[in-house]
């Protein structure tokens, strides 16, 4: 019930459709801005929240403020900042202005992660269970009133509902 009441607050019919397929967290392979391999399936084991985002994009800029509060009051969940198409240099030179404490920013250079899930523009925001199935998404700037409802019904679908 807390799955299908995320889904339909974030985002209708096409979350709706990603529910019904069992999508998962994907099993992709990107770059940490030291420029290490970092797989999405080590992030698993608590809530996750992934945001695909890009420097050059307005209003993921102004959402970042917002989900980098989250990111430091929701410790029971784990962030992630994914990058599109940036190069480890941009990426580092604007969170060194904008947002120097945030953690968990990672590089996606060929927009690989967009494309698998399917996220034709920024920002988009994917919510995650603790074990990898998503539970929904948001196309779009994110208000810290959004996030936060997001956040309250994501740590409620933790567990998985009996079928």
């Amino acid at each position: 019930a807390m799955a299908l009441g995320l889904a339909c607050w974030l985002g209708g019919s096409a979350v709706l459709q990603a529910l019904q397929q069992g999508t998962r967290l994907p099993d992709l392979a990107l770059q940490d801005l030291q420029g290490r391999a970092v797989n999405l399936q080590d992030f698993a084991g608590k809530p996750l929240v992934v945001n695909l985002w890009a420097s050059w994009c307005p209003p993921c800029r102004r959402e970042m403020p917002v989900l980098a509060a989250a990111q430091r009051d929701e410790p029971g969940m784990t962030f992630l900042f994914v990058n599109q198409g940036e190069s480890a240099a941009q990426v580092a030179a604007f969170l060194g202005k904008e947002a120097p404490g945030l953690g968990n920013v990672l590089l996606d250079a060929g927009n690989r992660l967009g494309e698998q899930v399917g996220s034709r523009a920024l920002p988009s925001t994917l919510f995650y269970a603790a074990d990898g199935r998503q539970l929904g998404s948001h196309l779009g700037e994110l208000s810290a009133a959004s996030l936060a409802h997001a956040l309250t019904l994501l740590r409620d679908g933790e567990s998985p509902e009996p079928r």
